[in-house]
């Protein structure tokens, strides 16, 4: 049972390029044929989303501490890994990031790397846990924190 990304829809938006001042009037009216007649002003297709962020700073944006009742839709959808005290959760998001399939593998064969099953959502939502987590889209990775953690 390998791990694979979801696919996910790309949004697409048009913006004018930053290298060019944006007008202080309104863009003229389309002509007929959709162009606006305005030859000099180059456009910039970007995703959404994306920003200068590196990936690095991405990850610990998406990393926090949090209790059992956040984990729960995730589990029920699948999307949860529990991440081995031995390994760094920062470490393990970098590797599903770039998408090093292998890795993975090894680490879900080892049992290092695990989606949780129902005993282990019990215990956990009986004995109050708290967790560190990292959304690595479209996984929740975990890793439970020590008794008496903030």
């Amino acid at each position: 049972m390998g791990i694979e990304r979801a696919a996910t829809p790309l949004t697409i938006s048009i913006e004018t390029c930053h290298r060019h001042p944006q007008p202080a009037e309104p863009p003229p009216p389309m002509d007929s044929d959709g162009t606006s007649g305005d030859e000099g002003e180059e456009m910039c297709y970007d995703m959404l989303g994306i920003d200068a962020a590196t990936e690095k700073e991405k990850l610990e944006k998406y990393t926090g501490t949090v209790d059992w009742s956040y984990l729960k839709d995730p589990f029920q959808k699948d999307a949860l890994l529990y991440v081995d005290a031995s390994l760094q959760l920062s470490e393990v998001g970098k590797v599903i990031a770039g998408d090093n399939k292998e890795q993975v593998q090894q680490w879900l064969k080892t049992g290092d790397l695990l989606k949780p099953g129902p005993p282990h959502a019990e215990y956990w939502e009986s004995s109050e846990t708290r967790f560190k987590a990292m959304v690595v889209s479209p996984f929740v990775l975990i890793q439970p924190l020590p008794s008496g953690s903030q």
